[in-house]
């Protein structure tokens, strides 16, 4: 097929049947009746108001077997995206909910979302249905973030203690060396003589440093539960490390319990409803018992429900006491969602600043968190590049 030809063929499935282009091959009917499916393209269906309408109908099988239709015709990404596309047009939530169903679809964080939304009303057989769907995700997204995690986690770890007598060169830190020996500076060889070593210590394997995550439930937050949760079960299984996951939404739930099944942990969320995130961080206060070497982790759209004065009050107790102290807008590949901007301002007048991580950034962040960086630093740092 020349170019020309393809380039009709495309604009052909993009367009639909109305398009003025030439007719699709059979090898491609197959997809373009899948897309038409869901978007219904110019074919007289619609309703009064000229909006396109639904093209699957109310039945499972048929929309399971739609679902199998698009996982031949196109790749994970673009089935992903369908799949979301069909949730919002065609209403499919509760089809969700039937076992055929879960067996179709293709598993992303945003279908995890979405049956956890479901949670409370599900049958007991979808249920678990839903379970092998959500176990899938976690465990692929445990194999894609465990091993970058434990290793600068660990790392940190090692290195957040200070020692004037490093015992290998690779656990001196040169840059404070040099701070420390300025005054030894000799002009005539353009040198520092390091008088006073400034190293990493290595520390024993007892916990030596709390982290304490806590997750706003609201419905904007569903794939920040999903990468938080999973980020939690691996913090929680480094023996140096004691973590807490708090969720949160009017009330405050602890599921650290559950951190060894991150499974467990995400059927034990509620996501939608209101949020008190100041009663969430009194909670978390609670739990930290060495300030200096604790680390708080608040994932949420900042949109307070309780007494924002005393949420910002208590963020301020936590840095006054020694905790670092980091807000998450969102934990996604998705930016940040809508926030309240008024908090975040005054959070980052607190030195405490509101940033959207990624996953794959996220390790990172926590190892600057361990080893006591300004976050403000670290964040205009990997904002630049």
């Amino acid at each position: 097929m020349n170019a020309v030809d393809e380039r009709e063929r495309r604009w052909r499935l993009v367009l639909g049947r109305e398009a003025r282009c030439s007719g699709l091959g059979a090898g491609d009917q197959g997809m373009d009746g899948a897309l038409e499916a869901l978007y219904n393209r110019g074919d007289g269906t619609g309703d009064a108001s000229g909006r396109r309408s639904a093209g699957l109908g109310g039945s499972a099988p048929r929309v399971a077997r739609w679902l199998g239709d698009i996982r031949e015709y196109f790749p994970t990404s673009v089935v992903q995206v369908m799949q979301r596309d069909a949730m919002e047009r065609l209403g499919l939530h509760q089809l969700l909910l039937e076992p055929e169903m879960m067996r179709s679809v293709e598993p992303d964080v945003h279908l995890v979302g979405t049956l956890l939304s479901l949670n409370r009303v599900m049958p007991d057989e979808a249920r678990e249905s839903a379970r092998a769907v959500v176990r899938k995700v976690v465990e692929d997204l445990e194999r894609r973030v465990a091993q970058k995690t434990t290793s600068l986690v660990r790392g940190a770890i090692d290195r957040s203690a200070r020692t004037h007598r490093p015992r290998r060169a690779a656990d001196i830190d040169w840059n404070a060396t040099i701070r420390r020996n300025l005054a030894n500076y000799l002009p005539e060889h353009n040198t520092v003589v390091p008088q006073t070593l400034v190293g990493y210590g290595r520390r024993s394997r007892g916990v030596q440093k709390e982290v304490v995550l806590a997750i706003d439930q609201s419905g904007s937050m569903a794939a920040s539960v999903v990468y938080a949760s999973v980020f939690g079960a691996v913090l929680a299984s480094m023996s140096t490390l004691r973590t807490s996951l708090v969720v949160f939404d009017t009330a405050v739930v602890d599921l650290t319990e559950q951190l060894t099944d991150p499974v467990e942990v995400l059927f034990g969320t509620q996501l939608g409803g209101g949020t008190h995130i100041n009663k969430a961080i009194r909670y978390c206060q609670g739990l930290i018992t060495k300030p200096d070497d604790s680390v708080f982790v608040l994932i949420s759209d900042l949109y307070e429900g309780g007494v924002r004065a005393e949420m910002l009050k208590r963020v301020a107790a936590m840095k006054a006491a020694g905790t670092q102290v980091v807000v998450l807008l969102a934990l996604s590949d998705e930016g940040a969602p809508f926030y309240d901007r008024e908090n975040a301002a005054a959070l980052a007048e607190m030195d405490v600043p509101a940033f959207a991580c990624t996953p794959d950034m996220f390790p990172e962040l926590m190892a600057a968190a361990i080893q006591g960086q300004p976050l403000t630093a670290w964040v205009d740092r990997h904002q630049d590049a």
